[in-house]
Formats: structure tokens, C-alpha cells, sequence
């Protein structure tokens, strides 16, 4: 018994044998694969931060002409998205105050100075929230055995956001040239030695648009079947062809559209969607109709991180469509003052500037603007944007008093009631709600107020939906069936007494 009992333990402890020696032969067999297949060197090092689609500036490559070396596209790329790298983990350090990533970007000389930053803001209970826009790099040298590069940078768009006890105590926006030394280590292109050589404040240099022929009289749009996912699926040519016509019939000239972050495809513009969007204003074109267009629709991200993005998702947008024919203007964002209190209003604020400075550089014929949710916040940002928008769902009796107060704080800019309406919904869910004779009425009245102000205007909407997407009011059904009566056309294509109001 004892000795059949020795022989199965002998038995096992050989098989466990076998089995640690074939688990070692296996991960060294992987580990050497995975070092010849171009695997991303940052898993393998179990890199604390990556960069996945998180930080895209502006890089624009100077001509190579450098000493030592030819460089090949490769190689620049690697170092490239190093350089970009050392500045993302870089900025995570300083917004975190932890260092985590630093050692994969910068070398032991060229850390400790990081290191030495971050625990001095860590004792004074200070962080940086910062981020870079633009880049213009120089390879000033290559060496022979391919280790080292000589970098300068000009002329880099930065902007920061200092925080003390979570207090924001200084914001700035500066040009910078800075002089870099690489050294390629671990398969890795890191920071050396880093000197900034010059700064000044960030002055966006943007020429003035026209806005003397401007003379909007139109209505915000969905089609019926798919509102807020107009370019999905159900995307249609025939129908929004029908429905422009409609408009254009009513006496109507233009209408306004909204391109979803998310839908668009973030960062990654989705080129599928910039057809139909291009088809869309194709058919405006036909119709003789203009075209405003909302960017970042269904976004509430203004973090300075993301700001890069973000500029290369308007930057798509833009570039594709500035140069159509129907495009009158680029409305930034729907209604970005009902996030100050979720987001906070400095950040949204310093978020539309730059978003406004963007845009308007990629594209100076056509006039810009934003989509205030209310008159009250109409001022802010009046002498960045070319036209003033602002919705009104509120009392009638106080918007002759409220456009008069707006015109005289805004007295040079064209004011746009880019908004309006009022839902003929009274049934189970709000009993005492309006009626369609109530929104004829409503619609009669706004249009005297429009016409006496000489305001330009764009009401909410052609139609009356079936469906309404939680996501636009939420889940309670006195919310979702007061949204789906605004238009003035009911759900089975009939128009309502309002119509007639339609203009002026």
C-alpha cells in the first residue's frame, strides 16, 4: 500500500514536471513570436498610459532636409507618434499629478525634472489641465547608427488651465519653439533634453464675414420617420426632396440641420456620412434653399483633452462642405449653456472659442455662430461669432422686451430667433396641455413680434413625430409626447392650422 502509494506520487510530481518545463518552452516560443510580428511595443512593455485615438494635434512635417542621415518615413512615423506620446502622458502626469507613462517617453535626465514639477504641484495642491493644438517640427539631425534625432518645434499652439484646490487661477494660450533631443532606446524614440526657446500668448488671427445679405426665414429639420437619426439607415433622398420642397413652397428659405458627434463618427469622420450629408445639401442647393449647419450635436465633452478630437471631427466636417453652394453659416453647438452647470461654464466657454477659432480659419466666407438655449446667455462670446442665435419656449408677453435688451448689448451683430415653437399635445399625459388652435395662435403672434423686430428666424419643426428618442427628453411620457407635437404638419401628413404661420 505504501509503495503504490509512493509510485502515484512519483507519477504525479513527474507530470507536473513535464508540465512546467512544456509551459515554459510554450511562453518562450510566444514571447519570441510576438517580438517578430510588429507587435505594439507599448503592450509589450506594459506601458501605464497608451495613446488609442486620444490625441491628435495639428502635425505638419517641415520639409526634410537635415544633417547626418536620411530619414525614412518609418522611422518618422515611430517618432512621430512618440513625440505626440511623451506630450499625452505628459499632460495626463500634470492634470493627475501621478507619473505614470512618463518613463516610456523620456529618458532618466529628462524625468527627473518632470518628476521634480509633479510633486512640487502635488505639495501645493495645484493641477494642470493642458493640451496642444497645432505642431510645426523641424528634423534638424538624424545620426549615422540611426539612434539619435535633433527635433525643433515651432511656433506649437498650447493652451492651459492651472488649478488651485480645484480652483481655476490661471488659463492661458501660448506659441511656443521648442529645441528636443531623442534618444531611441527599447525600440522607443524618448525626450533626452527638452528646452522651450520662446513663447508669446496665442492670438487667432481670423478675418471678419459678411453678414450684410443675410435674411434667414427658415425652420429646423428632421424628416418625419427618423428624427434625430437623419443620416442613419433610414436615410432618404426622396423624402428629404419632398420635405425641402414643402418648405421652399411655404415660403421659407433655408433650414437647419445637425451633424451628431457621435453618429459622424467622433474623431474618424465616417465618410458614409458625409455623403448623405453632402447629398442633403445637394438637394437644398435644388430647392434654392440655404443650409445652417449644427456641429456637435448630442456632445457634452469639453474636457481639454479631448480638444484635439474634436478639432479633427469639425475639421472633417468643414473641410467636406465649406465650399457647397447651400452652406449659409456653422452654428458650433445646440444650446452649450445647459451644460455650464454639469461641465463647468469656463470650461464650455474656453471649449466654443477654440472651437470658434477653428473653424472660422478653415472656413472665412461663411458666418459662424452659436445656438444659445435662451436671450439671457445670447451675449456671451458676441464678439467672437459673426450672428447672434438664441431659442425662445418662453412667455411671448416677454420677447419684445427681451430682443429689445439683446439689441442693445448686441447693437452690431444680426440677431437669428434660431428656435421657437409650441406643442398642440393635450391628452392623457398633460391634460391641460395646448391645443392646435392654441399653436395657430401662438405661431400668428411670434411672427408679428418677428416682423416688428425685424429678426431673422428658423421655428422648430416641419413635422409632428411618431417617435422621439429618450435621449432628446428623457424617459417621462408628458416629456417625450409634448416633443413629438411641435410641427406643422401632423403625423399623417396633414397640415395644421398653424401653417399658415409658417412665415410672415
Amino acid at each position: 500500500m505504501v509503495s503504490t502509494n509512493k509510485n502515484i506520487l512519483r507519477t504525479i510530481l513527474i507530470a507536473s514536471y513535464i508540465m512546467i518545463v512544456a509551459l515554459i518552452i510554450s511562453g518562450i516560443s510566444a514571447l519570441f513570436s510576438y517580438l517578430n510580428t510588429g507587435a505594439d511595443r507599448s503592450t509589450m512593455l506594459h506601458t501605464e498610459i497608451q495613446k488609442v485615438e486620444q490625441y491628435l494635434p495639428k502635425m505638419i512635417w517641415q520639409p526634410l532636409q537635415n544633417e547626418g542621415r536620411p530619414m525614412d518615413n518609418e522611422n518618422l512615423n515611430a517618432l512621430q507618434n512618440n513625440y505626440l506620446d511623451a506630450w499625452y502622458v505628459k499632460q495626463i502626469a500634470y492634470k493627475t499629478n501621478k507619473t505614470a507613462g512618463i518613463k516610456d517617453y523620456y529618458t532618466d535626465s529628462a524625468r527627473e525634472n518632470l518628476y521634480n514639477f509633479i510633486e512640487l504641484n502635488k505639495a501645493e495642491n495645484i493641477t494642470v489641465e493642458a493640451t496642444t493644438l497645432k505642431h510645426n517640427p523641424t528634423l534638424e539631425f538624424f545620426s549615422e547608427d540611426g539612434q539619435l534625432a535633433v527635433v525643433t518645434d515651432r511656433n506649437v499652439v498650447e493652451y492651459k488651465r492651472v488649478f488651485k484646490a480645484e480652483q481655476l487661477v490661471l488659463e492661458t494660450a501660448e506659441t511656443s519653439t521648442y529645441k528636443m533631443v531623442f534618444l531611441l532606446e527599447d525600440g522607443f524614440w524618448r525626450i533626452r533634453h527638452l528646452v522651450k526657446e520662446s513663447s508669446k500668448p496665442f492670438e487667432a488671427k481670423v478675418a471678419k464675414t459678411e453678414t450684410d445679405s443675410l435674411n434667414i426665414k427658415g425652420i429646423n429639420y428632421y424628416p418625419q420617420a427618423n428624427p434625430w437619426n437623419m443620416f442613419g439607415d433610414a436615410f432618404s433622398t426622396d423624402t428629404i426632396a419632398k420635405d425641402f420642397k414643402i418648405i421652399k413652397d411655404a415660403g421659407l428659405n433655408s433650414v437647419r440641420l445637425f451633424v451628431q458627434y457621435e453618429d459622424f463618427g467622433k474623431a474618424n469622420v465616417n465618410p458614409k456620412k458625409l455623403e448623405k450629408l453632402i447629398k442633403t445639401l445637394d438637394i437644398a442647393e435644388a430647392e434654392n434653399l440655404k443650409v445652417v449647419l449644427t456641429l456637435f450635436d448630442f456632445f457634452g465633452d469639453y474636457s481639454v483633452m479631448n480638444w484635439t478630437l474634436n478639432q479633427r471631427h469639425a475639421e472633417a466636417i468643414v473641410e467636406a462642405v465649406k465650399d457647397h453652394n447651400a452652406l449659409i453659416a456653422w452654428d458650433i453647438k445646440n444650446e452649450p449653456n445647459l451644460d455650464f452647470e454639469s461641465r463647468g461654464k469656463e470650461t464650455v466657454i474656453a471649449w466654443l472659442e477654440n472651437m470658434i477659432d477653428l473653424v472660422k480659419e478653415l472656413d472665412n466666407k461663411h458666418p459662424v455662430t452659436i445656438g444659445w438655449s435662451n436671450t439671457q446667455s445670447a451675449s456671451i462670446l458676441k464678439d467672437k461669432v459673426d450672428i447672434v442665435s438664441f431659442h425662445y419656449y418662453e412667455d411671448l408677453s416677454k420677447l419684445d422686451a427681451a430682443i429689445k435688451t439683446m439689441k442693445k448689448d448686441i447693437p452690431n451683430k444680426p440677431l437669428v430667433l434660431q428656435e421657437f415653437g409650441m406643442s398642440s399635445y393635450s391628452g392623457f399625459w398633460k391634460p391641460f396641455g395646448s391645443s392646435k388652435e392654441d399653436q395657430a395662435n401662438y405661431h400668428k403672434k411670434i411672427q408679428e413680434i418677428i416682423a416688428a423686430n425685424n429678426l431673422q428666424f428658423m421655428s422648430w419643426t416641419l413635422y409632428d413625430f411618431v417617435e422621439v428618442p429618450k435621449d432628446v427628453v428623457g424617459s417621462r411620457p408628458w416629456r417625450r409626447n409634448t416633443q413629438k407635437h411641435f410641427g406643422f404638419i401632423d403625423k399623417n401628413g396633414t397640415k395644421k392650422a398653424s401653417f399658415k404661420y409658417i412665415t410672415n
